[in-house]
């Protein structure tokens, strides 16, 4: 690993968490900064007693905690953020001051603390409604949600901030992540709610007809995108789509689920269409696997399965 010391802001969520664990077994020392508004220290459970982890308790906002969490560090991932679209459409003005403010306050740190290159995971959110398929980094933006348009902006505040004071800056637009220590519950994703429902032996809901389709990616490859465009110089100024470039049905994931639980005669319930749904969505991968020899490993059968049992470890 060419740094040695990198911080993770968000590092107790989701995909934090496991970007923690790729870092730690790379022999980094890893400092996490997370306010644990939707992160948990049990996502971190793992990795705590390594000496190598650093947790600082802080929000991107607070001078102090960014302060603290800088110290010697070279390169920083931003993923903190407010995530949820329902919130965002009722508490826009948060929204904003978090993942724009806040990203600008911690790049203005960043200046002040000789930070080399800086990581900002977006999302696909930002493309909006697809005009063609797949989706390539070139693809118009058009951000549906005050989450999506947040994304945008901070996005364009982050190569600002390499053009005017050259720090080393990638970003990167994950589509559909899943696997362990992804959210339930009502802001969860849809490979959790389906889970949850199908555990407790009730259909899973689907809003429209279930033809519509998205790329899931399992967050291990997804780290292991992370790490690259961290590695390689050629990321630098760059945005990636981080996907598998595969376009997976809801019917299909909600099948495939039943399937590997082995819960017989459960059909799914169709709903209305949330408002502001994508039809499809799935991306073009031909930037990253060219310029960082990225290439997805697992199959979405193997790593729903992978998710499954340790869904099971929790619950049973």
């Amino acid at each position: 690993m060419k740094y040695d010391r990198v911080l993770v802001t968000g590092g107790a969520g989701f995909i934090g968490s496991h970007l923690v664990e790729g870092l730690l077994r790379c022999d980094t020392e890893v400092i996490v900064l997370d306010d644990l508004s939707v992160g948990r220290l049990s996502n971190l459970s793992r990795c705590m007693e390594s000496r190598r982890l650093k947790f600082v308790r802080g929000d991107i906002r607070e001078r102090e905690a960014v302060k603290d969490s800088l110290k010697d560090v070279k390169a920083v991932f931003h993923l903190a953020a407010l995530t949820s679209v329902p919130y965002s459409v009722k508490h826009p003005e948060v929204t904003h001051e978090v993942n724009v403010e806040g990203t600008k306050r911690l790049l203005e740190a960043c200046l002040d603390s000789m930070v080399e290159r800086f990581i900002y995971v977006s999302s696909c959110a930002v493309y909006g409604e697809p005009r063609y398929l797949p989706v390539d980094e070139e693809h118009p933006l058009a951000p549906l949600s005050p989450y999506a348009h947040s994304k945008r902006v901070a996005e364009q505040v982050c190569f600002e901030f390499q053009e005017t004071y050259g720090l080393k800056v990638t970003v990167l637009r994950p589509f559909n992540v899943y696997g362990s220590r992804q959210r339930g519950g009502q802001y969860g994703g849809v490979v959790t709610k389906f889970i949850e429902r199908l555990f407790a032996g009730k259909p899973p809901i689907i809003y429209g007809d279930g033809t519509q389709t998205r790329d899931f990616i399992y967050v291990k490859d997804a780290v292991t995108a992370f790490i690259l465009a961290l590695e390689s110089s050629y990321a630098v100024g760059k945005t990636f789509n981080v996907a598998t470039g595969k376009p997976t049905s809801i019917n299909r994931l909600a099948q495939l689920l039943a399937d590997l639980l082995n819960v017989k005669n459960v059909k799914p319930i169709y709903a209305e269409p949330r408002r502001g749904d994508i039809k499809h969505s799935y991306a073009d991968i031909t930037r990253i696997r060219t310029c960082l020899g990225f290439e997805p490993q697992t199959s979405l059968k193997k790593g729903l399965s992978t998710l499954i049992e340790s869904w099971r470890e929790i619950h049973d």
